[in-house]
């Protein structure tokens, strides 16, 4: 499995979560070189005052655990 389907896998695993609360996450790119991954926050997550803490505190440190390659996430 290549770096970026385990990536979508892991995505795909925190998505039931953020379609909860309105929002969703949008795979743009994994740079390979830096080990960031460039996420869009879409629907509520663009507008969630504790959007980055999702992002950092939640998605980052999932696909961190799961893609040892990742280094940060950040949004597009």
């Amino acid at each position: 499995m290549s770096k970026h389907e385990k990536i979508q896998e892991v995505l795909e695993a925190i998505r039931p979560a953020l379609h909860a609360d309105g929002g969703d996450v949008e795979f743009v790119g994994f740079d390979e070189t830096d080990g960031v991954v460039h996420l869009r926050l879409m629907g509520a997550c663009e507008s969630c005052p504790i959007s980055m803490m999702t992002l950092k505190e939640g998605i980052e440190k999932r696909l961190k655990s799961s893609v040892p390659e990742v280094t940060e996430v950040t949004t597009v």
